[in-house]
């Protein structure tokens, strides 16, 4: 299927302040074990998925968008509520969309845990996917 031909998803923070649509071409997944991921999430890792920045855009909501970081590394919560939508990474050309944000559902899930050496240690892995104690190689 040709990147035209994918289909567009919804996503959106748990007040429904903020809301966005990406589309369904994400290039690559994991589960981020880090302690940042860890913190801005309050859970013990974060799904995202990555795709290049300008396939992400907020439909709803501009006003009410919290940045943490700067223009080319930044968290995206939505002011109201907290929830984190995004983040951009890579000196600002991708995004990391949190996966729980996603109303509709993806084609791509995660294929490994990276930053494993940071994991929280109350919370064992579980499932047969690679593990990688930094980013993976």
């Amino acid at each position: 299927m040709l990147a035209e031909e994918r289909r567009q998803l919804t996503g959106q923070c748990l007040c429904g302040a903020v809301r966005y649509a990406v589309l369904d071409a994400f290039l690559y997944s994991a589960n981020c074990h880090c302690s940042q991921c860890r913190r801005t999430t309050g859970s013990a890792f974060k799904p995202f998925a990555g795709i290049e920045r300008n396939r992400l855009s907020l439909v709803h909501g501009e006003d009410d968008v919290m940045r943490y970081g700067d223009e080319q590394a930044h968290d995206v919560h939505c002011r109201q509520c907290g929830s984190l939508l995004y983040s951009v990474v890579r000196g600002g050309q991708y995004v990391h969309v949190a996966m729980g944000t996603l109303v509709d559902e993806p084609s791509i899930r995660p294929d490994k845990h990276i930053f494993v050496g940071s994991k929280a240690s109350w919370f064992t892995i579980a499932d047969g996917l690679p593990q990688f104690q930094e980013h993976a190689s």
